[in-house]
């Protein structure tokens, strides 16, 4: 039982540091930021977004 809780540690360490290694947490909040409006009044919508 040990040896299996071991193993999906290290599967998920592993899962984890390719996600972060790819960039896919800094393109999924770059995609959900208010600011990551096109044009110059991006800064505009993201001020009256809050």
């Amino acid at each position: 039982m040990v040896t299996a809780a071991f193993i999906c540690i290290v599967a998920a360490g592993a899962a984890l540091w390719r996600a972060l290694s790819s960039g896919l947490f800094v393109e999924k909040g770059l995609l959900a930021a208010s600011h990551h409006v096109q044009g110059a009044a991006g800064w505009l919508a993201d001020v009256l977004s809050f």
